[in-house]
Formats: C-alpha cells, sequence, structure tokens
C-alpha cells in the first residue's frame, strides 16, 4: 500500500494529471496520458520509458 499523502501529491510526469493507484496491478495509471507507471519495492517508478501504455478496454473500464 502507498502512504495516502503520497498519493495526493503524485501526478503524471506526461500529463501532470492526477494519478490513481491500481493495488492489484502495483502500478499507478494516469488517465489523461494513458500510462501505467510501475511500483517496484513500494517506490513509484515515474519513467516514462519505464511505463506501459493502457489499452483501449483498460481505459473505459477506469
Amino acid at each position: 500500500m502507498l502512504d495516502k499523502e503520497l498519493l495526493e501529491i503524485l501526478v503524471c510526469p506526461v500529463s501532470k494529471a492526477p494519478l490513481l493507484w491500481r493495488e492489484d496491478a502495483n502500478e499507478l495509471i494516469c488517465k489523461a496520458s494513458g500510462l501505467a507507471y510501475p511500483v517496484r519495492d513500494g517506490i513509484p517508478v515515474l519513467l516514462e520509458e519505464e511505463a506501459r501504455s493502457l489499452s483501449d478496454e483498460e481505459l473505459r473500464a477506469l
């Protein structure tokens, strides 16, 4: 689990939009940019080159 206060201040480095925590996938999701950032050992990896692109289906489900 990520710290609630940390989640409130983190934003996507690409779009500057807020991020959603998906605990089941251990990812931070940005709807605006369509990217999912990994969280490794409890540390968000907010690098565009480390993010994966979300499918259209994943974006619709958010």
